[in-house]
């Protein structure tokens, strides 16, 4: 009887779970490229700790601080992205801070500006006129009713991607010169908040008939009451809102702290039709593959693709590049054919692995879920298998990604031998995203990844 007794004193040791996993696939860069339209990026500082200038692309001439303006003319198509945290005043518990987007013509002849499509919102809202998206902990994959938010980075890309006009912003404005334009001015507030923090994000699509200068300026009212309107132009003549994060320079070896942009980049929107090379379609038998979604300096997963957007104008100590890509639609095409004798069907995921910069053969999963939130925001699919297994119209759905998080499936594409099926995928780079991302497309039965404690 002793040596049963041993026996079961005995620990047990069972050896620990990979932290992750490698799944061997292809990753290929992402065809296409950005369009050449300006985007006024407004998003340092993002804690706003004092009012005055935060962007202008006005000229500094004549004005006491020349270096607070950019001094870059605005024509045709452009957009404007800003996002903005504010705390409140150390010394009131229900303080608001108002941003003003102000333009001017910069001729001698009025300019007609026209919203092409805009939408803003706070994280919390004091009021029943302003809209709101709380960080809600949502599920991973979700519907989008139109409804379906998780912060206002994720709200605005929405509203954007189903080419809505929020009912704040006017549909056109007639700018006269020698004088600048309030197109909007918004509240930030903090009353009631607790903790006392707020943030907003604005993202307008424009169209002008002649050249503009274009700012983004944050003052104090009076109580809940805007500044008057006579003051916003008094504004570009001061100082700029102090900046934050000083960023990496560029090319620096050691630890790249990305910073936040103050700028103009150059690059809207990024289009593509994925195909096998010189070929009109794209095989299916290629799966699993998966192609970056806003890939940037040391996360281009293997592929050396960096899709950043450059910057045509910025500040000194912001970032040199736009490296998240926030507000930057991408709109892909996958015209898939199956060109084998057995049918096959394929998942189409957003994904977010664990970024890198080094091709591993494949890419690396985090095997626990309680990891930092990457992605909040909305995918537009059509193409995929609905009723009957025909191809389906449009659908949108809302996802909540984690770091280094496997799918979920957006749904699935069946295909006959020989048949042809065209995906189509959309979505707005949300703010409050945290890149890269990739978009994959995998078989339905495919093997188990491995663990990285089995990789030779």
């Amino acid at each position: 009887m002793i040596l049963p007794l041993l026996l079961a004193a005995t620990p047990v040791t069972t050896p620990a779970a990979p932290a992750t996993v490698l799944r061997p696939q292809t990753v290929a860069p992402l065809p296409g490229g950005l369009d050449p339209v300006l985007v006024v990026n407004d998003n340092n500082p993002e804690l706003i700790s004092g009012p005055g200038i935060l962007l202008s692309t006005f000229s500094g001439s004549g004005r006491s601080q020349p270096e607070a303006h950019l001094d870059l003319a605005l024509n045709g198509r452009f957009d404007l992205f800003s996002h903005h945290v504010y705390a409140g005043k150390p010394d009131t518990l229900d303080s608001t801070l108002w941003l003003a987007v102000l333009a001017q013509p910069r001729g001698h002849q009025p300019v007609t500006l026209r919203l092409l499509s805009g939408a803003t919102a706070l994280s919390q809202a004091t009021d029943a006129i302003q809209p709101q998206a709380p960080f809600l902990p949502l599920p991973a994959l979700m519907p989008q009713d139109g409804h379906t938010f998780s912060g206002p980075g994720s709200r605005v890309a929405t509203e954007l991607l189903q080419r809505q006009r929020s009912p704040l912003l006017s549909e056109q404005w007639s700018l006269q010169p020698g004088q600048p334009t309030a197109l909007v001015v918004l509240p930030l507030p903090v009353r009631g908040l607790d903790p006392l923090l707020n943030g907003r994000n604005l993202q307008l699509r424009l169209q002008s008939d002649g050249p503009v200068s274009l700012a983004t300026v944050a003052a104090f009212g009076t109580g809940d009451q805007p500044p008057p309107a006579s003051s916003w132009a008094a504004l570009l003549d001061g100082p700029l809102s102090p900046k934050e994060h000083k960023p990496t320079p560029r090319g620096a070896k050691g630890k790249m702290v990305y910073s936040r942009v103050s700028g103009v980049q150059i690059g809207s929107s990024w289009r593509a039709v994925i195909t096998d090379p010189g070929q009109p379609f794209l095989s299916a038998s290629r799966a699993p593959i998966s192609w970056p979604i806003a890939s940037l300096e040391r996360g281009s997963l293997g592929t050396g693709q960096v899709q950043t957007a450059e910057l045509k104008a910025y500040y000194p100590g912001t970032a040199w590049a736009a490296h998240g890509n926030y507000g930057v639609e991408y709109d892909l095409t996958l015209p898939l054919k199956n060109r084998s004798s057995q049918p096959l069907q394929l998942q189409l995921a957003l994904e977010s692995p664990i970024k890198s910069d080094q091709d591993q053969g494949g890419l690396r999963f985090n095997t626990s879920t309680a990891r930092p939130v990457m992605f909040r925001g909305t995918v537009e699919v059509s193409g995929l298998d609905g009723e009957h297994g025909r191809a389906s119209g449009r659908r949108s759905l809302h996802l909540v990604q984690r770091a280094g998080q496997q799918g979920p499936a957006l749904g699935t594409v069946s295909l006959a031998p020989g048949a042809s099926r065209s995906l189509r995928v959309r979505l707005i780079y949300p703010a409050d995203a945290t890149p890269p991302q990739v978009l994959s497309l995998l078989p339905v039965k495919q093997s188990p990844a491995t663990p990285d404690s089995l990789q030779p």
